[in-house]
């Protein structure tokens, strides 16, 4: 499930933070000058900002200043030559000091003052003075991209010492500020290279220390910083406290600001504390927006309120914001992981009659719900109709699909699904692979499944811990339990932690061998490695038992899975009730019904049909019927297994009228009358002497190619024979040879 709750990739608070990004290092608006808000009182205590200090650099000799004048006249003279050459006679007598004093006779020309200071560069490493002297005639004129990355290639340098080196810079550049530029953006570029190298104290502190002379940090700045808070597991608290404190100082939060802490919020599972935010937003003069409804929306579905996500949709209409697919995708989600795929679809056909184009993830969402259903034609059916709309599906997509395929083992589909998916260049991860070698290993061909291993071994993709699960579980139901044992080995020498998934699947390959004893070893084993079983393990073990008819074991079993918590599942109930019936124990069968039915535990009509099975096996049609009327009442809805059982018993109690009304029915619900069923049905009316009914049954089973049993074949040939019709005579002649001794010669080679 995470994989395609990752899939989801319509974020717009990704988008978000991406436009912050993209605003911040290249054209950041002038900083807000509060020097004249009453609010600064409340932030800093005092009525006085502090005036920028001037600057005041050391003073050059005489000799120095000759030279520095010799330098300035000759590069401004003879701009048009390189550098390297006309300075050439004076590298001897270079200093740093020179540099600085060289850049105040030149200021006013940008160009040539940054060829100068890269000139020096390539010579001597600048001092920090010189670097944010460089730094602040670049923002005066207008160069930010230049002054972003002198700060940049500084901040970044290998082994800084970030504390020491952001006081150093800080104050360089306020002691530069007043004299080399006034130009208020060079803070904010700081701020935000700080923010972009993960600097987030050395940002904060560089805000406050600004406040005290005066200056606010720009609102995309400062979004791009609570931006980077929020992508912090830790971060939530700090962030809340500056979108609380900004303010006080003179930010005013935009649409953007309130956008990152409301999916601070739903991230934080806080739904209506975000929610709360949006109303207030309006009151504070900010518009919420698409983004601001979608996020909220999102996290409502992820809470499992539908009815408040879809509440929100109605209101944003109101709003005249129009929902996007982003909106329209977090509640097809929700509605997938609920099951509730039909709706989800409809959602996304209103979705499109709305004018909001279906996506890439919109439809992969749909096809892994209809897949996880185990509907693979409608999922496939979605695949086409994306690709007929030039919606091209990724690996993800791809992935549902082999997924479906392999789960309904239809592996050649799945196979060329896989074929197709790499022809488009889509490179396959271990959740392919997985896929694909759990399909195989479920349809028994190990051979195929280890091929595949090693595939995507040779490719350099590492195989976890349930692709290792998937083979050794086709290990031990193809019966070679030894070689899942060694791949349990194998496992543990690559250091992957083998999961209650791994130990089960062996544990259950155990009990099929009949090696009761070594399953119950594995599971101390597991529990040993500190992986305590569940309702699979027990029940798993159960199962065994009851199959060996030690009900005994199989009921201390269920005792202990109680005591320790565990809850029982229908299929827990269903091996105990099989256990029983199989056993003859019909009274303990119906203690434990009558017990299930105490508990509140309502049983499936699995559960139903193993007792009932008994009973028609017995003859007993009136406790089966009961039992039949019992199920209706509870709501247990009969399956094709329910309807097959009843009507070979009332067939063999020759209820003849009370098996046709179930056939009927049966048919009517789409359900598949099996070929027992209806050679019991064929049987019966000939025993009532209901020719017409029993000859109506058989020629159904001749027309469907149901195989009829050879002594109804010889019945009704005898009974045609004395119709004097030889025609369909031979012709039942030729089935039986067909059905019967063509068959059996097959079986004898």
């Amino acid at each position: 499930m995470k994989r395609f709750m990752l899939h989801i990739r319509g974020n717009y608070f990704g988008v978000l933070c991406h436009n912050i990004l993209l605003k911040t290092p290249k054209v950041l608006p002038c900083l807000f000058l509060y020097r004249h808000s009453p609010l600064r009182f409340l932030y800093s205590g005092s009525t006085n900002t502090r005036p920028f200090p001037d600057y005041s650099p050391k003073k050059p000799t005489i000799r120095d200043s000759e030279l520095v004048h010799h330098i300035s006249t000759t590069i401004k003279l003879r701009r048009s030559e390189p550098l390297r050459r006309i300075l050439k006679p004076y590298e001897s007598k270079f200093r740093p000091d020179h540099l600085i004093w060289v850049l105040m006779n030149i200021r006013s020309d940008y160009r040539l003052a940054l060829d100068f200071y890269d000139w020096a560069c390539l010579r001597r490493y600048p001092t920090l003075e010189a670097r944010c002297i460089i730094i602040q005639v670049a923002v005066a004129s207008g160069d930010l991209e230049t002054a972003e990355q002198l700060i940049n290639d500084f901040w970044t340098k290998p082994n800084l010492e970030i504390s020491s080196s952001f006081a150093l810079f800080a104050e360089r550049l306020i002691y530069t500020y007043k004299d080399w530029g006034s130009d208020p953006r060079v803070f904010s570029i700081f701020f935000h290279v700080l923010v972009q190298a993960k600097s987030l104290h050395e940002a904060r502190k560089l805000f406050d220390k600004l406040v005290n002379y005066g200056v606010v940090i720009s609102i995309d700045a400062c979004n791009f910083y609570l931006s980077q808070l929020s992508h912090d597991p830790d971060g939530h608290q700090a962030l809340i406290k500056a979108f609380k404190e900004f303010p006080v100082v003179g930010v005013c939060w935009n649409t953007d600001s309130y956008n990152i802490i409301v999916h601070s919020f739903c991230r934080s599972k806080k739904i209506k504390e975000a929610h709360n935010l949006l109303l207030q937003m309006e009151e504070r003069g900010c518009s919420p927006d698409v983004v601001s409804y979608s996020t909220i929306i999102n996290g409502y579905c992820q809470a499992g309120e539908l009815q408040s996500a879809l509440k929100l949709v109605e209101e944003m209409q109101t709003a005249g914001l129009k929902p996007n697919s982003y909106t329209y995708n977090s509640i097809i989600f929700f509605l997938c992981e609920s099951g509730k795929v039909i709706q989800a679809e409809k959602v996304m056909r209103e979705m499109i009659n709305h004018g909001v184009a279906a996506d890439n993830v919109v439809y992969t969402t749909l096809i892994n719900g209809f897949r996880k259903l185990g509907n693979v034609a409608s999922a496939f059916s979605l695949f086409e109709e994306m690709q007929a709309q030039n919606i091209v599906p990724d690996v993800v997509t791809y992935t549902a699909l082999i997924c479906g395929f392999c789960e309904s083992g239809k592996m050649v589909e799945a196979d060329n699904m896989f074929s197709e998916m790499e022809k488009r260049g889509f490179r396959p991860d271990e959740v392919t692979y997985t896929a694909l070698i759990d399909g195989y290993c479920k349809a028994g061909e190990m051979r195929k499944a280890f091929s595949l291993h090693n595939e995507m071994v040779s490719l350099g993709i590492s195989p976890n811990v349930v692709t290792y699960t998937a083979l050794s579980d086709g290990l031990c139901k193809s019966g070679d339990v030894d070689s899942a044992n060694e791949l349990l080995h194998e496992m543990r020498r690559k250091g992957l932690e083998l999961n209650l998934c791994t130990y089960n699947s062996i544990l259950n390959g155990h009990c099929k061998a009949g090696n009761i004893a070594l399953a119950m070893k594995l599971m101390e084993d597991m529990e040993k490695a500190g992986i305590f079983p569940d309702s699979i393990t027990y029940t798993t073990l159960m199962d065994a038992h009851c199959k060996m008819g030690q009900m005994t074991k199989a009921h201390n079993l269920l005792r202990e899975m109680l005591d320790r918590g565990l809850e029982p599942t229908i299929v827990t109930f269903h091996v105990l009730m099989n256990g029983f019936c199989s056993l003859g124990m019909l009274e303990d069968a119906e203690q434990l019904l009558d017990w299930m039915l105490q508990k509140g535990i309502n049983p499936n009509a699995a559960i139903y049909n193993s007792l009932m099975k008994q009973y028609c096996n017995r003859n007993n049609m009136r406790a089966t019927n009961d039992i039949y009327r019992g199920m209706q009442a509870r709501g247990v809805i009969p399956d094709e297994k329910t309807y097959n059982i009843l009507i070979k018993g009332h067939c063999k109690a020759r209820n003849m009228k009370e098996a046709w009304f179930l056939h009927q029915e049966m048919v009517e619900k789409g359900f598949r009358v099996s070929a027992s069923s209806y050679n019991a049905l064929v049987r019966g009316f000939l025993k009532r002497k209901r020719v017409s009914e029993a000859r109506q049954i058989f020629e159904e089973m001749r027309q469907k190619e149901i195989v009829v049993d050879k002594e109804i074949y010889d019945l009704f040939v005898d009974m045609i024979y004395e119709e004097g019709n030889m025609g369909t005579i031979l012709q039942l002649c030729d089935e039986v040879i067909e059905n019967f001794l063509v068959d059996q010669a097959k079986d004898e080679d």
